[in-house]
């Protein structure tokens, strides 16, 4: 059952704001948790998978928000500069860790492909400088993380991922051409605290996986929701 949300403008700069949505928790067993979750690099917010993910998450007791980056909220096809996408996840992060709703929850913060990746650069950064945005992030959790672009394997998004000293969950389809858990494992198995990985088997970068695996579509998206939420509980 979708969950409710609340329509909110986040200020980016003097010139750009963009949509956030806040889907409220299910009240009748709330986490305490919020989940800050970006989009991927072709379909906004309002995307199947986001909706999904964030009522998905939603229902099982987690106070979600999603939002458009400033290109995507503009129309554009193309995404903004690594700075301006970066500026625009922190600017949600402050709106939802000031939210009335929110302000007790711990913080997770991630999304689909590019928008986990931008994520990861935020917590990276801010743990570098020592702001204060380091110690409010709990964790971060990456639905298909792009470890490099589709058929460039030696293009790795990797460097920035030990600097950020938060757990982390990778939720990975095993036929992602941007990245299998296989290809992710060697760069994450040192990192302190340990990262996991949470393998779907026959998925792509969106985690379908064909018949021939033989589990319904529907059960792999809950069964990752599922771990989402065990993971985050006990971070």
């Amino acid at each position: 059952m979708p969950s409710e949300t609340e329509k909110l403008t986040v200020s980016v700069n003097a010139n750009d704001s963009v949509t956030a949505l806040l889907y409220a928790a299910d009240k009748k067993g709330r986490a305490g948790l919020t989940a800050v979750l970006g989009h991927g690099a072709g379909a906004s917010q309002d995307s199947g998978f986001m909706r999904m993910f964030a009522n998905g998450l939603a229902s099982r007791g987690v106070d979600v928000m999603t939002f458009n980056f400033i290109y995507m909220e503009q129309g554009r096809s193309v995404p903004d500069q690594k700075g301006k996408l970066e500026s625009c996840f922190r600017a949600v992060i402050d709106t939802a860790v000031k939210h009335r709703k929110l302000k007790n929850n711990r913080l997770v913060i991630g999304g689909k492909s590019m928008g986990g990746r931008i994520a990861s650069q935020v917590a990276a950064a801010a743990s570098q400088e020592k702001e204060p945005l380091a110690d409010q992030i709990n964790g971060l959790v990456f639905l298909g993380y792009p470890l490099h672009p589709p058929g460039a394997p030696e293009k790795l998004r990797v460097e920035h991922l030990a600097q950020i000293r938060k757990p982390m969950l990778f939720v990975q389809g095993t036929r992602d051409a941007l990245g299998t858990p296989e290809e992710i494992q060697p760069f994450i198995k040192g990192l302190k605290p340990a990262a996991k990985i949470h393998t779907i088997e026959g998925g792509d970068h969106s985690f379908k996986a064909p018949k021939k695996f033989g589990i319904p579509q529907e059960e792999i998206y809950e069964k990752a929701m599922n771990e989402i939420v065990r993971w985050a509980e006990s971070i």
